[in-house]
């Protein structure tokens, strides 16, 4: 799954060198590297949305919608939430939260029941309704900013006796930033640190579109605008290969 941080920067350097473009450092490719694989890893949800929208391909190797939502699956996960008085603290997942999927209340030995999202506003008029009022049968929540509101109030807080009540948190995280490490070797040039270096985390078949949207901002740190148009019209190609 995973791209090689190493592959992609010397590959980007072979072309700059090859054509005489100019250098980038570093801590300018990895700027850029992390920014287009956040670009990059956007666009499948887009990019499923659309699939969604066209008649089903039940090809095995073929089917875009399957091979896309396995793309996203890689970046799904879990967290359980600490709630006290049915008010938690989302801090914790602030940092890799990117798309929140579903919130489970389980309570003991019981099974899991979904938290039904609502907005602040539908949130305050349920709770002033007796025949509405929410249950842990019927839990809603509304987040604002980093905090996340439950009602009625759950207390994740419990020892073992009785058994303790636990929120699960289903969300998509962002890819980790990418990170080209180096020491300095004896004449003073930049030496891979395969150990410390952090790789992409975007599938790998979509290494050629990385190089090239990767180069279309190197044209723009050399201040070359050949190399940007180039590179840009070659990535909206591969784009508009892979979504026809």
């Amino acid at each position: 799954m995973a791209i090689n941080v190493n592959e992609v920067y010397t590959t980007v350097l072979s072309i700059l060198n090859k054509e005489q473009r100019g250098y980038l450092t570093p801590y300018e490719f990895n700027k850029v590297a992390t920014q287009v694989q956040l670009e990059i890893f956007e666009s499948y949800f887009e990019n499923l949305n659309q699939q969604l929208r066209l008649p089903e391909n039940s090809s095995e190797y073929a089917n875009r919608v399957k091979l896309l939502r396995e793309k996203i699956n890689y970046f799904e996960t879990n967290g359980n939430l600490v709630v006290t008085l049915g008010a938690g603290d989302l801090s914790t997942l602030t940092t890799p939260l990117h798309r929140l999927g579903t919130i489970e209340y389980t309570n003991g030995n019981e099974l899991p029941v979904t938290i039904q999202k609502t907005t602040r506003h539908d949130f305050n008029l349920v709770n002033r309704s007796k025949l509405t009022a929410p249950s842990l049968d019927w839990p809603i929540f509304y987040i604002e900013g980093d905090n996340i509101q439950i009602a009625p109030p759950i207390n994740t807080t419990l020892g073992p006796m009785p058994p303790a009540q636990v929120v699960t948190v289903e969300y998509v995280r962002k890819p980790v930033d990418v990170e080209w490490v180096y020491t300095i070797g004896a004449v003073g040039q930049y030496v891979y640190d395969n150990v410390n270096s952090v790789d992409f985390e975007i599938d790998d078949v979509d290494q050629t579109e990385l190089i090239l949207k990767i180069l279309a901002y190197a044209g723009v740190v050399v201040r070359d605008q050949e190399i940007t148009q180039a590179a840009m019209s070659a990535a909206l190609q591969q784009d508009q290969l892979e979504q026809s």
